[in-house]
Formats: C-alpha cells, sequence, structure tokens
C-alpha cells in the first residue's frame, strides 16, 4: 500500500478559474499524522512505517493500547494505518506527516465507504427493467423473474444479481484531479465526487495508475494565455495609424501642336 493520509469528507462546493471555468470539488478535511513505529526488512521482511491519525481520549482505550502509547511516548491515536515505503532512512519515529505529501502530485486515488441503502430491489440495485406493467403480470411488476434453471443443475448460482443489501461498501475512486490545498487550514480541494456521506472518514493515497491526462488547471492556462494574445493583437492593431486616401490628381491633358 502506498503512503497515504487520513481525512474526513466535510462536503461539496465549486471553484472558479480565472478563465470562468466553474469545478465542482469535494472539500477534505486533513489532520497531519505521525510515525509511531518504523518496521524495517531485518525485522518485517519489508520496510514500512506505521502512521497514527486522529485524536482519541484516554479513558476510551483498552489497557493494552494504552501501554503500547506510553511505551512510544506519544498521544494516543484513533486510527493506526502501515504503508510501505521505498527509502526508510527517510523516516523517523515521532516525525508528523501532513498535505506536504502530495505537493508534486497531480492526481490521486480516495478509499472511502459507500451511503449504505439498505435492502434494495433489482430495478435500484442492478438496474434491472422490471416486468411488464400491463394485464398478466400480477403484483410482480418490480419483481427479478426466474433465477433458477432446471432440474439439472437445480440450483442457483453463486454471484446472481438478486435483490439484497445495497452500499455501506469501501470503494476506490482513482485519479481525482487535485484543484488547491490549504496548508494553512489542513484542507485539500478534489474535483469530482468522493464515495461516502459528510464526517465519512476517507483515505488519501497517490494514484497507482500513470496516466498522461491534461489537468483543468493547464486547460484554464491555455485559455488565459490565448485569451490574452487575441487582446494584444487586437491592441497592436487599433494603435496601428491609419493611412490618409490623399485626393487623387487628374492628369494634365496635354494639347498637342499640328
Amino acid at each position: 500500500m502506498k503512503i497515504g493520509l487520513i481525512g474526513k469528507k466535510i462536503g461539496m462546493s465549486r471553484e472558479f478559474l480565472d478563465s470562468g471555468l466553474s469545478i465542482p470539488v469535494t472539500i477534505l478535511s486533513i489532520e497531519k499524522g505521525r510515525i509511531i513505529n518504523v518496521f524495517t526488512k531485518e525485522k518485517r521482511g519489508y520496510d514500512a512505517i506505521q502512521v497514527g491519525f486522529g485524536k482519541i481520549k484516554n479513558s476510551r482505550l483498552k489497557k493494552q493500547m494504552k501501554g503500547f502509547f506510553v511505551k512510544k511516548s506519544t498521544e494516543p491515536r484513533k486510527f493506526l494505518r502501515e504503508f510501505r515505503v521505498n527509502n526508510i532512512s527517510e523516516y523517523k519515529e515521532g516525525n508528523e506527516i501532513g498535505l506536504e505529501l502530495f505537493r508534486d502530485e497531480k492526481f490521486v486515488d480516495i478509499k472511502s465507504k459507500t451511503i449504505g441503502k439498505g435492502f434494495a430491489g433489482v430495478m435500484k440495485r442492478h438496474n434491472f427493467s422490471g416486468l411488464r406493467a400491463s394485464h398478466g403480470v400480477s403484483v410482480s411488476h418490480r419483481s427479478h423473474g426466474s433465477t433458477g434453471q432446471n432440474q439439472d443443475p437445480g440450483r442457483v448460482f453463486k454471484g446472481k444479481k438478486m435483490a439484497g443489501h445495497m452500499g455501506n461498501k469501501f470503494r476506490t475512486i482513482q485519479n481525482l484531479e487535485i484543484i488547491k490545498s490549504d496548508l494553512e487550514n489542513n484542507l485539500i480541494f478534489v474535483k469530482g465526487s468522493v464515495p461516502g456521506s459528510k464526517n465519512s472518514i476517507v483515505l488519501i493515497q497517490k494514484n497507482v495508475k500513470r496516466i498522461k491526462r491534461s489537468t483543468s488547471l493547464d486547460k484554464n492556462l491555455k485559455i488565459t494565455t490565448s485569451s490574452t494574445s487575441i487582446s494584444e493583437k487586437s491592441k497592436s492593431k487599433s494603435k496601428a495609424p491609419e493611412k490618409k486616401n490623399e485626393p487623387s490628381k487628374k492628369p494634365e491633358n496635354k494639347k498637342v501642336k499640328t
């Protein structure tokens, strides 16, 4: 797992760029994480760090976790996450990790738990069209129809699309664009939607896939540069001196002597 940060989803808004583009953004609040453990290849067989996020009262901890944090001489943390790292020498116990982690990143992957919808039918859950709404269909307009086959195999196959519990599952949205980040208030603005409701816990990581995509900030720069060049050209044309139309001289008719 790539190194990441844990935050909280505040809600959605929109950002206006200089060119007038309106971008829908999700605002995420991120607390700084503290490195609690550093695991090396000699201990674990791989290089990794254990990072603690969020605050929690000491009275809410179990005795084992109280002893763990006392041994590490750090404040109790609500979440503990382990991330594998390439250069273990860059990380030390007690150091903090914040939004500076994504300073050079344009895209991130965000993982969160979706909103629970309860027990849902096949039309809502799997986008079935349902049965006919005309005569002959009695009180089964939204049902899924038959689910099995004949006597052979005589059972319903696993994974059959049927009614059941919908939502409340962890989902990852990949390659979400970072519009801007506020280091003072520990806020990050991400283009598009993020799974989960308001105040839900979110895991932000560096994107796994390498993509070549022009960001909306690059598009904004192109629009602004093109508009400025067009305006400069129009100004230069207006400043150019106009040539005065001189009255054309009529050719004199010379009299020929005979």
